[in-house]
């Protein structure tokens, strides 16, 4: 899969590029940095892609932003973070964008986030979900920095929430990948679940790239859990539910979002990848919105499943129009201070109202998520008894 989506970046991106060398010198360009053909997150890397740019496109059919049309930079980080560093610098210094969204790895976003916070230009992730993306600059005067997509603590908050009421003896345990992402997210699990009163039973890590992870499964098995929290991506996750089919023992299973990777099923095959609970902050048949995005975006990507990623990308581009708008201005230092103030903000996943502060820039909240579960070759919206008893109140963070 990653050859085939490799080719189609390749063309696309270069199409994309020859777009933007195009430009008349009054229109804006926004910049789109994101993992598109190398690693385990390209697929969503894509995914947000096609979302950013059919926001873009309609943005453009209403007018544009100040009567300028916007225009789309493409920029593939293969991944990694020095290659996701360039890139920044060349969007920012090179090409003039007014603004970036992206990326797909929370790791080469912390590489870069430097960069355009001192460069005074207002960048909305739309993927990754490193809780100190958002928070680094929090202490600045304007931090350049915001997110739609879901901040690991928050979707963790959701999954805590169901692992206290699904678990019959309270006995859960954590299973997460042995990357920072998965690490950080053992933290977060058992934070969350400390609010709970809950102890973890036992905390268990594999390696993202390990085949066989039966004798982590086996010392939380003895350990008597009935409910196992797993950090990790799609990868990482099917050879996880690969392992617990091996030794019979196929607990309460939930997982991140991330696990929205059509390499799930694709890797674990569709029964086992049904068996995963998971966190989602949109899914196709969320409402008619969804559903036509999708559609749309299955014209570029017809292997499409990462969906929550189009959609986050295609909401971050309309804040930023919104932003501008009411800035009446490209200038990044007022379109930053703009985004703070922005209401009733027409996005797929929900109208915004307000959805950033001085003190937060996180535009989903637990609030917004919802758990999901595998059905064929594609996510959908999940409800069992313990998701219709839950509260707010039980979504502690």
């Amino acid at each position: 899969m990653k050859t085939a989506i490799h080719r189609m970046v390749t063309a696309t991106a270069f199409a994309a590029a020859l777009v933007a060398g195009t430009a008349h010198a009054q229109d804006i360009k926004i910049g789109y940095n994101a993992d598109m053909s190398a690693s385990g997150v390209a697929e969503l890397g894509v995914a947000g892609r096609w979302g950013f740019e059919a926001a873009i496109e309609d943005i453009n059919k209403a007018g544009g932003v100040m009567g300028r049309k916007l225009v789309p930079v493409i920029r593939d980080d293969l991944g990694t973070p020095p290659k996701s560093i360039q890139n920044m610098t060349e969007l920012i210094d090179n090409e003039k964008v007014a603004a970036v969204v992206g990326p797909a790895n929370s790791g080469n976003a912390l590489a870069w986030l430097h960069i355009p916070q001192q460069k005074k230009i207002p960048v909305v992730v739309p993927i990754a979900t490193g809780t100190e993306i958002t928070t680094r600059y929090a202490k600045e005067p304007q931090n350049y920095l915001y997110r739609v997509s879901m901040v690991d603590r928050e979707q963790v908050a959701l999954l805590g929430a169901y692992a206290a009421k699904a678990s019959k003896d309270k006995k859960i345990a954590i299973l997460a990948d042995s990357t920072g992402y998965g690490q950080g997210g053992i933290k977060d699990a058992t934070d969350i679940l400390a609010l709970h009163n809950i102890k973890p039973v036992a905390v268990e890590k594999y390696g993202p790239k390990d085949t066989d992870i039966t004798s982590q499964l086996s010392k939380i098995k003895a350990a008597g859990a009935d409910t196992v929290i797993v950090y990790g991506i799609a990868d990482g996750t099917a050879q996880v539910l690969r392992s617990m089919e091996k030794i019979n023992y196929m607990p309460t299973t939930l997982g991140t979002w991330g696990n929205l990777s059509g390499l799930l099923p694709k890797m674990a095959g569709g029964k086992l990848a049904e068996h995963l609970i998971l966190a989602a902050s949109t899914t196709e048949d969320t409402n008619a919105k969804t559903k036509e995005l999708g559609q749309r975006v299955r014209k570029n990507f017809p292997t499409l499943t990462t969906f929550p990623c189009a959609a986050q990308a295609y909401d971050s581009v309309m804040l930023i129009a919104a932003a501008m708008k009411q800035a009446n201005s490209t200038d990044g230092e007022k379109v930053a201070a703009a985004l703070e103030n922005v209401s009733g903000v027409q996005g797929v996943i929900k109208t915004y109202n307000k959805p950033f502060s001085k003190q937060s820039h996180e535009g989903l909240d637990v609030s917004d998520f919802y758990l999901a579960r595998w059905k064929g070759d594609a996510p959908g919206r999940y409800e069992d008894a313990v998701t219709k008893a839950l509260t707010p109140a039980d979504l502690k963070k």
